[in-house]
């Protein structure tokens, strides 16, 4: 009887070519352990190939997905299990697992042929490379095709199966529900009978092996985690956003109009939105960047919730539509989902390296807030937030996501509807003002005294016609004017509104426990955006260690919290952990004066936790005495 095994966390790594299914097998998998009902986090890498050299190393396509019976933070730094459906596959992720790690190797594509493709003088699941992990080499493909032989398929068509003989095995040997996706390839082959039950009996054939095979001496156990009673289900960063955007759009009683052009990682917000006319979303695929974000804003004109999406190319093409739209003051709102550049960069990989152009990509001065989603789940709020403030102060809204969170997924706690709050998008519907013969007057640049908004005003509307475009706006009439001290009071009036929204915006909430002799950390670890996971996963471990170290993490980059200044003052160090080169860093030494140290990371990857929290301890034990000289640079910069 094959001994069964409590563990507390388990990471895996399904790993083939871009045309395995690595992605499907990885997202069912992580179904199955959410609905057991334990934390989740995934980070699905794939090439930027529609369809990458067959068995190559850059064609390599994995899904490592972390599940736990705690709460857990990030996908995990490295693999305790990998799937390797192939020779490349294999020797694109083998570095990362750790001794005695798992492997399971689909020996059907060990061939010399594939070997010598990836440089692979002898075969290693045989020449004893692998000596130091736990290597299982099972023909799963052979077992495939002989399991599904009386469907009628081709071999070609069969050994498509693998992907799904794979995921029963690990089903069987961690206890995962089958259910789930049992429905799921019956939902999805539906119209394709012979290839529904090809895949369906894969998977129990899988299952069934594992049960039976003497290969694995050890089955495994991962409780549910322990979460706060309600609805749940799996959700990732982009559908977060667009589930976010309809019920904002529901909440201000607006129809919302996306106007998009597709673009890697953005386009899955473009593709959920389409699913929701009922919602009153219309969605325009325009022919190019330019063309979607100018939709958007007029449909924006015309009382709809204008929406585009996009990625960091996108954002400089849309730049000049911005400023229209800062310069009209007009609601909209732009979700940047970032990913690694300059110019097509590598689109499927993630990267935080847009800050600073979204905050000054644009001619003149220009400004706009910025917000950034911290979590897939996040998104959600974040998206809501996005619509609100853009509705409120009539202006342009940069959202920020990056491919990591996009892509990513995690357990989401479906909220109340009803609680919340309602949106007003509060429309002019009379006139504000009296001409000079005492008749009722419309002025479009009459702003609100608490705001300074200006009205927004349905195109139609009975007495409210007015002028609008992209040169410079007389004060309260709107008209057009080129008098130096009209312009220098409008930019300095679009500033202030801009930084108005600080109002609204709550405090920066620091975490940094008590230590049992009454002190607190003499350092903050200052994040934005999806560094988030990391972040927190390595203060963890800083703190487990017996360090003190405090956290903070910021949604609004533009403006910041009202108490930021304050709170940076408050530490010796302050340490800025990013995926670019120390944008945010550079950001907070200019407004603040304070020493912020950054900790860059642009590998394409989201930011280790292990090396972060060995960093963090390094730079921790570095600490003089407060009597003691200043402090000498360490790993941070």
């Amino acid at each position: 009887m094959t001994e069964v095994r409590t563990l507390d966390r388990v990471v895996i790594r399904f790993a083939g070519d871009s045309g395995d299914g690595m992605q499907l097998t990885g997202d069912r998998f992580t179904a199955d352990s959410a609905t057991f009902g334990n934390d989740i986090s995934t980070l699905p890498n794939f090439p930027a190939e529609i369809r990458a050299p067959a068995g190559t190393l850059p064609g390599v396509s994995s899904f490592q997905l972390h599940f736990a019976n705690y709460d857990i933070m990030t996908p995990g730094d490295r693999p305790d299990v990998l799937v390797a459906m192939n020779p490349a596959a294999l020797k694109a992720n083998v570095a990362d697992l750790p001794r005695g790690g798992l492997i399971i190797a689909d020996t059907a594509d060990f061939t010399t042929r594939n070997l010598a493709k990836v440089g692979y003088a002898a075969n290693p699941l045989e020449d004893g490379s692998l000596a130091d992990y736990q290597l299982h080499a099972l023909d799963l493909t052979g077992m495939t095709v002989a399991a599904v032989k009386d469907f009628g398929l081709s071999r070609k068509d069969a050994s498509r199966a693998k992907n799904m003989f794979a995921l029963g095995l690990l089903s069987w040997l961690y206890h995962r529900p089958t259910e789930g996706t049992l429905n799921f390839l019956s939902t999805k082959f539906a119209s394709k009978p012979a290839i529904r039950d090809a895949n369906i009996t894969a998977f129990k054939t899988g299952y069934a092996f594992g049960e039976t095979t003497e290969v694995f001496a050890v089955s495994y156990e991962v409780a549910p985690a322990p979460m706060p009673a309600g609805r749940y289900r799996q959700i990732s960063g982009n559908l977060a956003m667009s589930l976010g955007l309809v019920a904002a759009a529901r909440k201000a009683g607006l129809p919302m109009f996306l106007g998009s052009y597709p673009i890697t990682p953005a386009s899955d917000i473009l593709h959920e939105l389409s699913k929701h006319k009922r919602f009153g979303v219309t969605t325009f695929q325009a022919e190019d960047e330019i063309a979607g974000v100018g939709a958007a804003l007029g449909a924006s004109f015309a009382g709809h919730i204008g929406v585009t999406t996009t990625s960091g190319p996108g954002m400089a093409l849309k730049a000049e539509t911005i400023g229209l739209g800062v310069m009209t003051e007009l609601p909209l709102v732009v979700i940047d989902v970032q990913r690694a550049g300059p110019s097509t960069g590598m689109p499927t990989k993630t990267e935080q390296a847009d800050l600073l152009q979204v905050l000054y990509g644009r001619n003149g001065e220009s400004p706009v807030p910025v917000i950034a989603a911290s979590t897939p789940s996040d998104c959600f709020a974040t998206a809501i937030e996005a619509v609100r403030i853009a509705v409120k102060y009539r202006t342009p809204v940069i959202v920020l996501s990056d491919g990591y969170i996009a892509n990513g997924a995690e357990p989401w706690q479906v909220p109340d509807v009803a609680a919340i709050p309602p949106i007003d998008p509060g429309f002019a519907t009379q006139a504000n003002a009296t001409d000079a013969k005492g008749k009722p007057h419309f002025l479009p640049y009459r702003r609100d005294p608490e705001t300074l908004a200006r009205p927004w005003a349905i195109p139609g509307t009975e007495g409210l016609q007015h002028r609008i475009g992209g040169i410079e706006k007389a004060r309260d009439t709107g008209a057009v004017s080129y008098d130096p001290a009209n312009h220098d009071e409008m930019v300095r009036t679009r500033q202030a509104k801009i930084d108005g929204i600080v109002r609204d915006i709550p405090d920066v909430v620091v975490d940094d426990p008590t230590a049992p002799d009454g002190s607190h950390a003499r350092t903050l670890v200052l994040g934005w955006g999806s560094t988030y996971g990391p972040i927190a996963a390595a203060v963890r471990r800083v703190r487990n260690s017996g360090r003190q170290v405090a956290q903070a993490h910021l949604r609004h980059l533009n403006p910041f919290p009202a108490n930021l200044g304050e709170v940076l003052r408050r530490y010796d160090r302050v340490i800025v952990p990013e995926m670019n080169l120390g944008q945010l860093a550079l950001l907070l030494r200019g407004k603040y004066l304070v020493d912020v140290h950054s900790y860059s990371r642009v590998r394409g990857l989201p930011i280790s936790l292990s090396e972060l929290a060995r960093d963090l301890e390094l730079e921790i034990d570095a600490l003089p005495a407060v009597e003691e000289s200043p402090l000498k640079e360490g790993a941070f910069a």
